[in-house]
């Protein structure tokens, strides 16, 4: 691992060093007449390298090594944008006396956040960091320079750059040095551990992802308000490229809190990555010379969103619900004025959030780094909350989020998906009139809010495992994106007719079957697809002129309230544990597996405190699924025969794919050892634990086990398969239950189950308890082998799976050399007498012909039953 995260570093390193060396040959090189290296050519490699340095940032950002990871994000977002300037200016679709407009806003951004960030890593002595982000600070800021001074300008961006190629060249050749003497020759390092002195709760969240978002936020809030302060003369399409690489750099962010759990961070990135892709719109329509209108519903409704999201948001820390009411009154200032980002109200309010941000991005990079943090109160919300009766808060962690029944761990984007959905709806209330469609805002706030971030929801919704919420989120957004480009991208125009129809009516049906779903799911989802379905009756109408007056806007109107409930119980039941607002039972509920009934309990496998739960629920007569070496298994208390039937029964067993019982080692068979095989003991103690399982003669010791009847579900008349898996979960599990009887978790003749998730959908609510540790780690079967004439010296394999024929017959081989020396078993020593344990005759010879010990005529007479057994365990499932 230290290996991998030193190559990450390197790849930041190496990035930044290229960029640099790009830059400077360019600077150095370029006199009056023109530049050393076309501006196309230019803008197409600060891309390429962007892409590095941030692919660096992102796999860092999920280690300790956060101020670096911000750093390599912060800088792959300045090379971005400013190449898209670069490539913008060398196709002619920008003037060159455009590019100072169009580049110091952003720098100037950079220039700061580059500061704050070298600061920073000056305090933590960091001194590669503080050197490669000072450097690059001064660099933008004499860039800045240049674009008026020239001569000046460019040598002094120049000297800049190459003093961050030899920080980088230094830190490259002494890690060069370290690896090569291993060790003896050390250099600085660029934050690969985290101090020791941090404390736990620092790191429970994406920090990375918070420095970074709001480094977007002051370059979005750098362009907005330089117009207002006479830097450059308005708001035009040179300054798409850094909103919009704010927008996507704050996408990502989105992507990185949902997987560090941060549900509220998201959904603020979201909406501000929205705001991004809307101002960067607005600038674009100055290219095709229109004046863009903001109606006055949507920025009031996404307010009301910012303004509930801030209150919540005070549950992490005050001043983050603080920040984000400068938004709110950011949205209030875009309603009361037509033109909005283009007007000194709105460009005002970004000059306080240019100000916030920087104060926050100071706040935040610090307390991520150091040991002594500023107080942002942390626990005001907590403790006022807590002299509240009536409200219970939610423990903010992890597990709050679980079962994770999907293929990765996020946290539930429900909130931002219906957010996006109030977005979209209201914003579609607006009408144009006789306005251009393209100059009135509201193309961005749907395809962006209820096309692309629905989207996004739907893909965490999906690796979560949420097969539902998914295909909701992202069949509506498809829809918006659709219906948006076509009715407000000028795409619809006057055209009607049966054409535009055709696809809505398939929407409509996908739809009904949405509808018909969420009957079986509760009533709030019910009505949410049941008045979406009311907007693509618009939709179709409106398609075939047939559209009643006011009717689209009351329908509008109607999910964008269902939405907004929607909103509001999902960030309110997140964080309060009660009470909770309702969204209802499911209307229909089905008689057979699932049932409509709740979910069992789905725990955290690697949780010993999730064991001692499972274990209780089989102790109690309880079945359960638990994953093992091989695939998830059906597990039920050998103790409890009235457990093992209900396994037996829920699994609808045949009776040739007999059960089997796991031991978490062979001290678990004391009480039968004296009925069993010494040598069939040592050789259970050499192979085990492993994915070998043991058919063994059944024999009066099975029910010593506290089976009972039950005992006839497991094996066959004639034997029993029995084994000691190589799993901690399933072992610890045993040792806190005893002997289990095991069977596959999927009813027969359906395929083995390979992930947590599965074993609830085929067997619904008669599993008891789940343990989750995602995908199966194997889906090879194990071998069989055949120990019921062991005492022969012979062994047969019933089949031969994960562990190699070879592998066993040399295990058994060095057990028999050891019996022919005389050693005892180290687990146990056979007494020739024990006391308390004498069988007579009549039970000894039963215990003789049933084990396979018997006479020729006994062994003759049990050949039909040999084939029988031999086709029951060829058909034992993988688990077994």
């Amino acid at each position: 691992m230290a290996e991998r995260g030193s190559v990450h570093v390197s790849s930041g390193i190496l990035g930044i060093f290229s960029g640099s060396l790009l830059l400077l040959v360019n600077n150095y090189a370029s006199d009056p007449g023109g530049d050393f290296i076309p501006l196309t050519a230019l803008g197409i490699l600060l891309l390429i390298i962007a892409a590095l340095i941030a692919y660096a940032g992102v796999l860092h950002s999920l280690s300790h090594a956060q101020l670096f990871s911000t750093l390599c994000l912060t800088v792959s977002a300045l090379w971005s944008g400013s190449g898209l300037v670069y490539i913008l200016v060398g196709q002619g679709v920008l003037d060159p006396t455009d590019l100072r407009s169009s580049l110091v806003p952003g720098l100037a951004a950079f220039t700061l956040a580059l500061f704050i960030i070298s600061s920073v890593a000056l305090f933590v002595k960091k001194v590669v960091l503080f050197l490669i982000g000072i450097g690059l600070s001064l660099a933008c800021a004499h860039q800045i320079a240049g674009l008026t001074a020239t001569h000046f300008g460019q040598s002094a961006t120049g000297a800049c750059h190459l003093f961050v190629c030899l920080v980088c060249a230094f830190y490259g050749l002494g890690h060069l040095l370290s690896r090569v003497t291993r060790g003896k020759i050390e250099v600085p390092k660029a934050d690969l551990k985290q101090k020791a002195g941090l404390k736990t709760e620092q790191t429970q969240g994406c920090t990375v992802a918070v420095s970074v978002g709001l480094v977007m936020n002051l370059l979005s809030a750098a362009v907005l308000v330089c117009p207002l302060l006479g830097v450059v003369p308005s708001l035009f399409v040179g300054h798409v490229p850094w909103l919009w690489t704010a927008g996507v750099f704050q996408f990502g962010m989105c992507i990185l809190f949902y997987r560090a759990m941060d549900t509220l961070a998201a959904t603020f990135y979201g909406f501000t990555a929205l705001l991004k892709f809307a101002e960067g719109y607005s600038a674009l329509l100055s290219f095709y010379f229109i004046l863009p209108f903001s109606p006055v519903p949507f920025p009031v409704v996404f307010s009301i969103l910012f303004f509930i999201l801030a209150l919540f948001s005070c549950q992490k820390n005050i001043l983050e619900g603080l920040y984000q009411l400068f938004f709110v009154a950011y949205c209030i200032a875009i309603a009361a004025q037509p033109q909005g980002f283009f007007q000194g109200g709105t460009q005002g309010v970004q000059g306080a959030i240019f100000v916030a941000s920087a104060c926050m991005l100071l706040i935040t990079t610090f307390n991520m780094v150091s040991s002594s943090t500023i107080p942002t109160g942390k626990n005001v919300f907590k403790v006022l909350v807590n002299k509240i009766q009536s409200l219970t808060l939610r423990a903010q962690d992890k597990e709050v989020h679980t079962p994770y029944l999907g293929y990765s761990k996020y946290a539930d984007a429900e909130v931002l998906g219906h957010a996006c959905s109030v977005l979209a709806a209201f914003a579609m209330t607006a009408t144009i009139g006789n306005r251009d469609p393209l100059s009135v805002l509201i193309l961005p706030w749907v395809v962006m809010a209820g096309g692309a971030l629905q989207l996004l929801c739907g893909s965490v919704a999906f690796a979560r495992g949420k097969t539902f919420e998914s295909t909701v989120f992202i069949l509506y957004g498809m829809m918006w994106t659709v219906w948006g480009l076509t009715r407000y991208g000028g795409l619809y125009g006057e055209t009607r007719g049966f054409d535009v129809a055709v696809g809505i009516i398939s929407f409509m049906l996908f739809n009904g079957l949405v509808t018909v779903a969420a009957l079986f799911l509760n009533v709030t989802w019910f009505i949410y697809a049941l008045t979406f379905e009311l907007i693509l009756i618009s939709f179709l109408l409106d398609a075939v002129n047939a559209l009643p007056y006011g009717y689209d806007i009351g329908v509008t109107i109607i999910f964008g309230l269902v939405s907004f409930y929607c909103f509001l119980a999902h960030i309110f039941n997140s964080t309060f544990q009660s009470p909770q607002i309702p969204l209802g039972r499911a209307l229909v509920k089905l008689g057979g597996v699932g049932g409509g009934a709740d979910v069992c309990p789905h725990l955290p496998a690697r949780k010993a405190t999730s064991v001692q739960q499972i274990a209780e629920i089989m102790k109690n007569g309880g079945i359960c699924g638990m994953p093992t070496d091989t695939v998830y298994v059906l597990v039920a208390a050998c103790n409890r025969p009235d457990a093992v039937v209900k396994a037996y029964q829920v699994k609808k067993q045949a009776e040739d794919r007999p059960m089997s019982m796991w031991i978490s080692s062979i001290k678990q068979l004391e009480p039968v050892r004296h009925l069993l095989s010494p040598l069939l003991l040592d050789f259970m103690e050499a192979a085990w634990p492993s994915s070998i399982s043991m058919v063994i003669p059944r024999g009066p010791w099975l029910g010593m086990l506290g089976l009972e009847d039950a005992a006839k579900h497991i094996g066959t008349p004639q034997s029993i398969a029995i084994r000691n898996p190589d799993c901690s979960v399933a072992t610890h599990l045993i040792n806190l239950v005893g002997p289990i009887a095991v069977t596959s978790a999927n009813p027969t003749g359906e395929a083995d189950t390979t992930h947590h998730n599965q074993v609830y959908a085929k067997l619904g609510d008669k599993v008891d308890g789940v343990l989750c540790d995602g995908p199966s780690p194997e889906n090879i079967a194990s071998t069989v082998v055949d120990c019921t004439k062991i005492e022969t010296g012979h062994i047969g394999f019933f089949r031969v799976g994960l562990i190699p024929k070879s592998k066993v017959l040399q295990i058994f081989e060095e057990v028999q050399n050891r019996h022919r020396r005389g050693q005892a078993n180290p687990t146990f020593e056979y007494d020739t007498d024990i006391p308390g344990t004498d069988i007579g005759p009549s039970q000894e010879d039963d215990v003789t012909t049933e084990s396979g010990r018997g006479t020729g005529s006994s062994t003759t007479s049990t050949t039909s039953s040999e084939e029988r057994s031999l086709h029951a365990y060829e058909s034992l499932s993988v688990s077994t």
